[in-house]
């Protein structure tokens, strides 16, 4: 495991790295909007990434970085995740391609980026479709308007709501609610599987 430091328009980013042996692609996933890269299942999630033979980098935000619990606005954490993927694309993964994810608010910050960033997938882990109780604030638009396939790991209770699946877009319902920690095995299974079914046409 390595640990590198990526400036930013808004401050210094932190990456974790944890290389696969012969990496075949490279994932990128953010952290929640309150939490950092330690959450349970982003941790399962980069396991299997490395067991399936992806590169993955654990990217904290520069509020995080600062020590700031509160998240930066969605268009700053877009540029500085844009200039992280960047920076970790041309020094660390220039040979592969590049996948995005995240969860919850790193979740919808790997959906927005997908298209300029050029992401060949998007792993999200549960996506936040609604603030709990507002149905109708809806960020559903966010996911549809990702381009490549998309796997979002969903816990059947997520008081955020649950998208449906979706042309190139998959849906795993696991037990538990927006933590995703109830079942870490199904979780880091289904992110194998479905690394391994998109990834194998690129290799």
């Amino acid at each position: 495991m390595t640990r590198t430091t990526v400036d930013t328009p808004h401050g210094p980013a932190r990456a974790e790295l944890h290389c696969a042996p012969e990496g075949r692609a490279a994932l990128l996933l953010g952290h929640g909007a309150g939490g950092g890269i330690s959450a349970p299942d982003l941790v399962a999630a980069a396991r299997a990434a490395v067991d399936a033979g992806v590169h993955v980098a654990l990217v904290e935000q520069p509020y995080r970085v600062a020590g700031r619990r509160a998240p930066a606005p969605a268009k700053q954490l877009d540029t500085c995740w844009l200039a992280v993927a960047d920076d970790l694309g041309a020094r660390w993964f220039d040979e592969v391609p590049l996948l995005f994810g995240g969860r919850s608010s790193g979740a919808r910050v790997a959906c927005r980026t997908s298209t300029e960033g050029q992401a060949v997938a998007v792993l999200c882990l549960a996506f936040p479709v609604h603030p709990p109780g507002k149905p109708d604030k809806s960020r559903l638009p966010e996911l549809d308007a990702v381009e490549v396939p998309a796997l979002v790991v969903q816990g059947e209770n997520d008081p955020f709501g649950c998208p449906t699946p979706a042309h190139r877009r998959e849906v795993v319902l696991l037990p538990g609610d927006h933590n995703l920690k109830a079942d870490l095995e199904g979780l880091q299974r289904a992110v194998g599987e479905w690394l391994d079914r998109i990834l194998r046409p690129l290799d």
